[in-house]
């Protein structure tokens, strides 16, 4: 059932939420669009991170400052961004961290790079690079998409593995098999999903999908 924050829960899994806003919902069909251009198919990826944000970050913690009004000097909350940092899967997951730095600026970003075997379509890792006391942050893993969920569990278990506890999850589109996995391989981390496809196809695609996102998104092909 659609929640007032415009998700829903995916299946029986309580740490899914499938956004339901029309905007996100309009946004991702002309990402499908194969005539979508590259700066065009860009600026929509950033969008929806962007709107993905708003409810996936609704408990980042708060801190009191000071602030003058032309009125008086008071204490008001503002989002503590030492407290959160961002990590894209690359290269694709590049492409969803503007979307989020517009929003919070002083968020750190660190990096994990995996690449997909072809025939064995299973991740290997290449590169990570993080922010320091990644024990202490927030850590949203950016992804557009979550196919066999193999890069995304990988991705999860390296940050684990170098001290992160409060894990989140962000994709545009995802298959029922790579969800599946994921939230069953990391039941404790949250996983938000701008539209679930159909499934897999023989070659580990998301179907009806939007082609390769990482592509896409740099233009190289």
């Amino acid at each position: 059932m659609e929640n007032v924050a415009g998700v829903s829960h995916y299946g029986d899994y309580k740490n899914v939420e499938v956004f339901e806003h029309p905007l996100i919902k309009h946004k991702i069909s002309l990402l499908r669009d194969k005539n979508t251009g590259t700066r065009e198919f860009r600026n929509l990826v950033e969008e929806i991170a962007s709107f993905e944000a708003y409810e996936a970050f609704r408990n980042l913690p708060l801190m009191d400052v000071e602030v003058e009004t032309p009125i008086e000097k008071c204490m008001t909350p503002m989002i503590d961004g030492k407290k959160l940092t961002i990590v894209p899967i690359l290269r694709a997951g590049l492409g969803m961290v503007n979307g989020i730095t517009n929003m919070i600026p002083t968020a750190k970003v660190g990096h994990v790079g995996l690449y997909r075997n072809p025939e064995t379509h299973e991740p290997h890792e290449y590169f990570c690079k993080l922010p320091e006391q990644i024990d202490h942050r927030v850590v949203a893993i950016l992804d557009p998409m979550l196919a066999t969920g193999g890069s995304a569990i990988s991705a999860v278990d390296i940050l684990k593995k170098h001290g992160a506890k409060k894990i989140k999850f962000l994709c545009i589109m995802a298959a029922p098999e790579g969800i599946k996995a994921l939230a069953e391989a990391h039941p404790d981390i949250e996983i938000y999903i701008g539209n679930v496809d159909r499934g897999l196809n023989d070659d580990a695609y998301i179907v009806p999908g939007l082609g390769d996102a990482g592509d896409r998104i740099f233009g190289t092909k």
